[in-house]
């Protein structure tokens, strides 16, 4: 038996509502301002690792984490081989299609035959289309995906979006809907069978902490069960 469990947790937008659900179950000891980032807790016997959320999958692949916490987005990206026993529900999002609304108010999706997309999401950008018999050229970015269109990259982008905020900002507008996606607990393979219990149990954990409903600021929690 491991002396530590480790969790894996994205940075981010995932980050504050993980955080929040940690504190839940009696965590302590996660500075998120910190330069630092592996944390521990002996008390829950709780080993943290704060990285970039496409990271997290590998971590837990290879063993280096036991569970981690990322989107679902990142998952059907990435398809890793590992088990995925609970979405948490928090962190909903849509990854869509988004163009320019000049070129919005003359286009027409059914008659694409050939499009240009920038994105970190090439797997599922070229699934999407190539499903509806839209050859695509893909351009592979990490960040600023709403610049492309602006400055000639490609006329259309594929993106995570939450309110629809930074679209607008950028004068593009949605065209389609690929998938959504939400925060999801994944399990290393072999971690499921040696430290089943443990990880079992802090799964059930956060499956209950997770139900509750958000207090209000200066409302007290109900008592862990």
């Amino acid at each position: 038996m491991k002396e530590l469990l480790t969790l894996a947790l994205p940075k981010g937008r995932l980050l504050d509502p993980a955080l929040a659900l940690l504190r839940e179950l009696g965590v302590e000891g996660i500075d998120a301002d910190s330069r630092k980032l592996i944390f521990t807790d002996p008390a829950r016997d709780l080993r943290v690792l704060l990285l970039k959320p496409a990271d997290i999958p590998a971590y837990v692949i290879y063993g280096a984490a036991d569970l981690g916490i990322v989107g679902k987005d990142i998952l059907l990206e990435q398809e890793p081989d590992v088990y995925e026993p609970l979405d948490l529900g928090f962190g909903f999002c849509r990854l869509v299609v988004a163009e320019p609304r000049e070129l919005w108010e003359r286009d027409d999706p059914a008659k694409w035959s050939w499009v240009r997309v920038a994105t970190k999401y090439p797997r599922l950008a070229e699934e999407y289309f190539s499903n509806r018999g839209v050859q695509v050229e893909i351009v592979r970015l990490d960040g600023s995906i709403e610049l492309a269109p602006l400055v000639g990259l490609a006329e259309r982008i594929v993106d995570l979006v939450q309110s629809g905020e930074t679209l607008r900002a950028n004068g593009l507008v949605e065209v389609a809907e690929i998938t959504q996606s939400t925060a999801r607990v994944i399990v290393n393979r072999a971690s499921m069978k040696i430290e089943h219990a443990r990880v079992t149990g802090l799964i059930d954990e956060m499956r209950v902490a997770g139900s509750r409903p958000a207090a209000s600021p200066g409302t007290p929690r109900p008592a862990r069960p």
